[in-house]
C-alpha cells in the first residue's frame, strides 16, 4: 500500500492533546450535588454504563485516525513492464494509470545452464544446481537496465524466459528450474543453440550467452562447435563455466532398493571443448570449483559495450480510501447511538 498525501500523516499527532483534554476534562467532572455520605454509593453495583463511559471517546479518536488516513489517499497499485529496443522518454497519467517509458543502457544476456541428473552432485552446497540457481539470482539482480533471458538443457533444450527487463518475474521462473524437468543427458549443443535463437533478432550492440554445465556434450542433433560457429557469426560472445569440484565428487545414484543415495564419481568436464567455444567467439572459459569463482565473471561482462533499451512501465493505482472513510463513518455512528441511547445524560 502506496500513500499519495503522506504528509497528512502528522495530523495524528493531534491525538495526544485531544487525550490530554479528555483526561482533563474527567478529572473536572460535571455537575455536582453535595450529599451528606458517599458510603451508600461507593458499595452500589457498578453498571454496564459505568464500563462504557470512556467508549465514546475512544471510538471518536479511533473515527479521526482512520479519515486521516483516508486524506493520504491509500491505494495499491499493479505494474505491468515491457520492453523495446528503441523509444522517447514519455510519462502521463490519467484515471488510477501511470505509463511511463525511460530509455536505459544495457546488454542482452541469455544464461544457459545444464539441469541434468549430475547437477545434484554434492561437491556444492547444498548441490550444484542450488548453487547455480543462487549465483544466476544474484547475477540478475546485478544487471539493472538489461534484457535477461533464461535456457535450460538436459536431454535436450527449452526456453524458460525470453529475453526481458522484469526481473521478478525471471527470478521466479529460475527458481522453478530444477534437475528431472526434461530427459536426462547434456546436450551442450542444443543449450547454445536455443540461447543463439533467443538473441538472433535482438538489436542489442553486445549479446552474450553465459553456459553452464558440469559435463560432457553427450546427447542432441546440435555439436557444440556446430552451435559456437552460428554464435561467432551472428556477434555473439559466449562465456562458458565448468562447474564441479577437481577430482571425485558425490554424484547420485539409485540403489537395489530404489532408494537414492550418493557415490564418489571422478569429475569429468569437457573444458577442452568448452574453452574453444569461448575462444571462438571472444568469451572465456572458467572453471567453477565454488561460488566465489563466478565472480570472475561479473568483472567481465561489466567490460562490454552497452545499448539502448526502452523500458515502459504501466501502473494501474486502485484507491483504498473509501474504506477507511466508511470505516470511519461506522465508529462515528456507533458513537453518536452509544452517547444518545446507551449513555445519555441527564443535563
Amino acid at each position: 500500500m502506496h500513500f499519495a498525501s503522506p504528509y497528512y500523516l502528522w495530523l495524528l499527532a493531534l491525538i495526544v492533546p485531544m487525550i490530554a483534554y479528555y483526561v482533563w476534562r474527567v478529572r473536572q467532572g460535571g455537575a455536582a450535588i453535595q450529599i451528606s455520605t458517599v458510603e451508600g454509593v461507593l458499595r452500589a453495583p457498578k453498571s454496564v454504563r459505568y464500563y462504557l463511559r470512556h467508549l465514546p471517546f475512544v471510538l471518536r479518536t479511533a473515527a479521526y485516525a482512520l479519515l486521516d488516513e483516508a486524506l493520504t489517499r491509500p491505494h495499491g497499485n499493479e505494474q505491468n513492464v515491457r520492453t523495446s529496443p528503441e523509444g522517447h522518454a514519455l510519462k502521463l497519467s490519467q484515471d488510477g494509470e501511470s505509463l511511463s517509458r525511460t530509455n536505459t543502457e544495457g546488454i542482452d544476456i541469455m544464461l544457459s545452464i545444464d539441469v541434468s541428473g549430475s547437477m545434484l552432485a554434492r561437491d556444492f552446497k547444498p548441490d550444484r544446481i542450488t548453487a547455480a540457481k543462487e549465483v544466476a539470482a544474484s547475477f540478475i539482480s546485478d544487471r539493472v537496465g538489461d534484457r535477461l533471458g533464461l535456457v535450460v538443457f538436459a536431454g535436450e533444450a527449452f526456453t524458460q524466459s525470453p529475453l526481458t527487463t522484469d526481473q521478478s518475474t525471471l527470478q521466479t521462473l529460475l527458481a522453478r528450474i530444477r534437475s528431472g524437468l526434461i530427459e536426462d543427458g547434456t546436450a551442450i549443443g542444443n543449450g547454445l543453440a536455443t540461447a543463439i535463437n533467443r538473441l538472433r533478432e535482438s538489436e542489442a550492440k553486445s549479446k552474450v550467452i553465459i553456459l553452464l554445465t558440469d559435463g560432457i556434450n553427450n546427447r542432441g542433433e546440435i555439436a557444440p562447435m556446430t552451435a559456437a560457429e552460428i554464435a561467432r557469426a551472428q556477434g555473439i560472445r559466449v562465456y562458458t563455466i565448468g562447474v564441479g569440484s577437481r577430482g571425485t565428487a558425490p554424484y547420485p545414484a539409485v540403489d537395489m532398493f530404489g532408494n537414492m543415495t550418493f557415490i564418489n564419481q571422478k569429475v569429468e568436464i569437457d573444458e577442452k571443448t568448452l574453452t574453444e567455444i569461448a575462444r571462438l567467439t571472444g568469451g572465456r572459459y572458467f572453471r567453477a570449483t565454488d561460488k566465489e569463482k563466478l565472480q570472475a565473471i561479473y568483472d567481465e561482462i561489466n567490460q562490454l559495450e552497452k545499448s539502448r533499451v526502452e523500458v515502459t512501465e504501466r501502473i494501474t493505482y486502485h484507491e483504498l480510501f473509501l474504506g477507511w472513510v466508511l470505516a470511519a463513518l461506522a465508529l462515528l455512528t456507533a458513537e453518536l447511538l452509544l452517547s444518545n441511547l446507551v449513555l445519555k445524560r441527564i443535563p
